[in-house]
């Protein structure tokens, strides 16, 4: 695994906010050096303060432009749409400003997805975001074919850049027909949080990252039903489903794989030993 990455990368979407909003006080600090830039993320509740401080001075080209970064860092804007990159799994992403954050949860079940994926296989990354997922599974398996679908046009253009094939719409919804029963693997990391808990979210979460990214209906499982329900068109027999979700989620998320023909199936913990997906296996055929 790569270093612990900065904190407002590993911060759980439930957690306490990594920073407490504020406004941008960078006039009161003098001439702007590793250890002023530390001290004022410090003075935010940035628990990983040294760490994005090096990384606000590392893409600063001088003074005026790391004060111009540290004051967007300062309101709470997520450290990765300041620099313009997040480390995923290793790679360096680029995130762009209104693209959804890709987070440390996240990086177990792409990684057990690699495995997964035969190396001329073909893997799907729904809801793709800035690619992140779907770059990991490209990089260790450069013969393999992965797609991203994504609706956000801004996340489409992101995903894009970075170098992985998109395409537009909802879920599923922009496959090619071509692919229907041939895929080896489909992950994603779908809106999850329950509507009526969005507002337990950290502050910065709430003011920057989009809704959209974010919304998982009642119950915060409206997409992922959606998936599980789709997804066997496109997988093969044998194929594998990895969704991301609450660790709550589990009974009824298993409860919709097995009635949509899955086994096998797996729950998946993160770093921390908390639940934080689910694998299962199309059919009995799994290998």
């Amino acid at each position: 695994m790569p270093p612990r990455e900065r904190v407002t990368t590993r911060t759980s979407l439930t957690e306490s906010p990594p920073v407490r909003l504020r406004a941008a006080p960078t006039s009161s600090v003098g001439p702007l050096d590793l250890a002023a830039v530390t001290s004022a993320l410090a003075a935010v509740g940035c628990v990983a303060a040294d760490e994005e401080a090096e990384e606000l001075v590392a893409v600063a080209a001088d003074d005026a432009r790391l004060r111009q970064l540290l004051e967007r860092r300062l309101t709470g804007e997520p450290l990765a749409w300041v620099t313009g990159s997040a480390t995923f799994c290793g790679l360096t992403v680029g995130v762009e400003p209104g693209v959804y954050v890709p987070r440390w949860q996240s990086e177990p079940m792409v990684r057990v997805a690699v495995h997964r994926l035969p190396p001329s296989g073909i893997a799907v990354d729904l809801c793709t975001g800035s690619g992140a997922l779907g770059l990991v599974l490209q990089a260790a398996r450069p013969a393999a074919r992965v797609i991203g679908t994504e609706l956000d046009p801004v996340a489409t253009a992101c995903a894009r850049r970075n170098g992985l094939e998109v395409v537009d719409g909802d879920l599923d919804e922009g496959l090619p027909d071509e692919l229907a029963g041939r895929v080896d693997v489909m992950i994603g990391v779908l809106p999850y949080v329950p509507d009526d808990a969005l507002h337990l979210l950290p502050r910065d979460v709430q003011a920057f990252e989009s809704r959209l990214a974010l919304d998982g209906g009642a119950g915060g499982l409206s997409l992922v039903a959606r998936a599980v329900e789709r997804s066997p068109r496109w997988l093969r027999r044998g194929g594998w489903l990895l969704l991301e979700i609450g660790g709550d989620q589990v009974p009824a998320v298993t409860a919709m794989l097995a009635g949509s023909g899955y086994r096998r199936i797996e729950v998946l913990d993160d770093e921390d030993g908390d639940p934080r997906a689910v694998m299962a296996c199309l059919g009995a055929d799994a290998g």
